[in-house]
């Protein structure tokens, strides 16, 4: 299930993996909440997104939203803990994020969600990963994204200023601290000619 992708100019590392996290920057956004971001973390980025998107079995599924079953925009995938990741760049990408932030977490990063939105239709609505132990814990929630960037939109709860970053090509973003409780995020719809992007979720355990 390949999507057609233009690739980025700066993405042409023949060796897929992650890169060093020294140059992560910090964003405090208030009540507790920050983001980290580096663009470009994950080499070959752009020869990783080919490979999930022919390779990973993506399930597209139906929810119900008020009294009828809708068709969740974009598919989807999950890789428990202790699941193997369909490509060696994550379990590397996943031990290195949780060695950078093994003091401030205090645990590894042990599941990832992954999310294929193919055009600028598909999209993920308002919300904070509050399934678990992120509605009542700081936690970190890090997104490697593969493909053409989209938007991730942030905003407070209750509403205030939003914060926006266009997240592709091997960027990484790591929601932390009460971001899960305090913020919300999203991936809004498109109205623009934009192309596909996967989008991998680091997770401690119980965090959803």
């Amino acid at each position: 299930m390949s999507q057609v992708l233009q690739g980025s100019l700066f993405d042409q590392a023949e060796e897929i993996g992650p890169g060093p996290l020294a140059g992560v920057r910090r964003t405090v956004l208030g009540a507790g909440a920050w983001i980290d971001v580096l663009p470009g973390w994950l080499r070959g980025a752009d020869a990783l997104y080919e490979r999930l998107a022919g390779d990973v079995p993506w399930q597209a599924e139906r929810r119900q939203m008020y009294e009828r079953m809708v068709d969740v925009p974009r598919l989807l995938k999950f890789y428990g803990a202790g699941r193997e990741l369909p490509h060696p760049a994550l379990g590397a990408a996943r031990d290195a994020l949780s060695a950078h932030y093994a003091e401030e977490l205090g645990e590894p990063f042990t599941t990832a969600g992954l999310c294929f939105y193919r055009d600028g239709r598909d999209s993920v609505a308002w919300h904070g990963d509050r399934i678990g132990r992120g509605a009542r814990e700081d936690t970190m929630v890090a997104i490697v994204s593969v493909g053409a960037p989209r938007d991730l939109v942030l905003r407070p709860v209750g509403g205030g200023p939003s914060v926006r970053r266009a997240l592709g090509h091997g960027d990484l973003i790591v929601m932390g601290g009460s971001c899960q409780r305090t913020w919300e995020h999203a991936i809004p719809k498109s109205a623009r000619a934009v192309g596909p992007r996967i989008s991998v979720q680091f997770r401690p355990s119980g965090v959803r």
